[in-house]
């Protein structure tokens, strides 16, 4: 069965990029949401084993996502990556405090966020 991973991204060009890189891991599906707002939607929706997600978009972010997945019962378990233009020491450190498993500063090498897709799922190249 394919791991599904949420990718969340204000960016269509940054969401289309991660997606592409993604879809080349073997066993891996994704689903797109343009902002916190529709990923916060469509959460529910599916079994998700993974989100990747931007801290700057409109009306709910990144580090806002990363708090409700970390303090919700039902999806705290679910590895969650940052990627981010934010590289300032306290911004990492923020989005590592609230539960995020590794932040990426953009912009990022994509092996980079393939190499932690497998790990945190388990996936052999």
């Amino acid at each position: 069965m394919n791991k599904k991973i949420l990718v969340v991204d204000d960016s269509a060009i940054m969401r289309s990029l991660v997606v592409s890189a993604l879809e080349e891991i073997n066993g891996v599906e994704t689903v797109e949401a343009g902002n916190g707002y529709e990923a916060l939607k469509v959460l529910p929706q599916h079994p998700f084993d993974m989100i990747i997600t931007d801290i700057n978009m409109p009306e709910i972010n990144g580090l806002e996502i990363v708090h409700f997945v970390k303090s919700n019962e039902a999806y705290k378990k679910i590895p969650t990556v940052i990627i981010s233009t934010d590289h300032g020491e306290a911004e990492v450190k923020k989005g590592l405090s609230l539960g995020a498993n590794r932040y990426f500063i953009k912009p990022f090498e994509m092996e980079r966020l393939k190499d932690a897709v497998r790990e945190f799922l388990d996936i052999a190249e």
